[in-house]
């Protein structure tokens, strides 16, 4: 529980100088489909937006936005060590995007971020060694209605420690996001 409440407060010190600036909320549902566990995930977001636009295609270019979150693990995994793990992210995020949208703009993204977990593993098969993950994923997705204010994706995302210490075995996630941009 000591290590809950220290998630949430170093959650609240990342995001409190910056809530004027958020550009967007998003909320997250995952579900594991590592071998060895069973963990729903859900998380909600905030988003600053780049505000850069690189290697413009005709329509298209690359820009992204920065992603801060909290996460909560609900482990239904047989013979688990914890029931639920908190975490907490940053992650910087590329995206292929339309420049001028449409009434249904689709993009592509990619992140790799970090992580804090407030436990470091779901059962004996599926263990992390270290609190400080990483969590990559690659995205699809669209964004739709007034001002394209509205977003709905699709994510496969890796959480792992990327070899620091072992045991390395990582956990991923099949995830849907919806979004609302100011």
């Amino acid at each position: 529980m000591k290590t809950t409440r220290y998630l949430i407060a170093a959650a609240a010190l990342v995001v409190s100088p910056a809530v004027d600036a958020i550009d967007g909320m998003s909320v997250v549902y995952g579900h594991s489909d590592s071998s060895n566990v069973s963990v729903n995930m859900g998380r909600i977001g905030v988003q600053w937006d780049w505000n850069k636009k690189w290697v413009e295609m005709g329509n298209w270019h690359f820009g992204g936005y920065w992603e801060s979150d909290f996460g909560y693990w609900d482990n239904n995994s047989i013979a688990k060590t914890h029931s639920s793990i908190f975490d907490i992210g940053f992650t910087p995020v590329l995206r292929f995007q339309q420049t001028t949208r449409s009434a249904i703009s689709p993009y592509l993204e990619l992140g790799v971020g970090m992580h804090l977990l407030s436990a470091t593993s779901l059962n004996a098969q599926r263990q992390f060694s270290t609190a400080f993950q990483f969590g990559d994923h690659v995205g699809v997705g669209v964004r739709f209605g007034d001002k394209g204010k509205y977003e709905l994706g699709y994510r496969y995302q890796h959480f792992s420690n990327a070899g620091i210490k072992g045991p390395n075995q990582g956990v991923n996630y099949n995830e849907v996001r919806l979004q609302y941009h100011f």
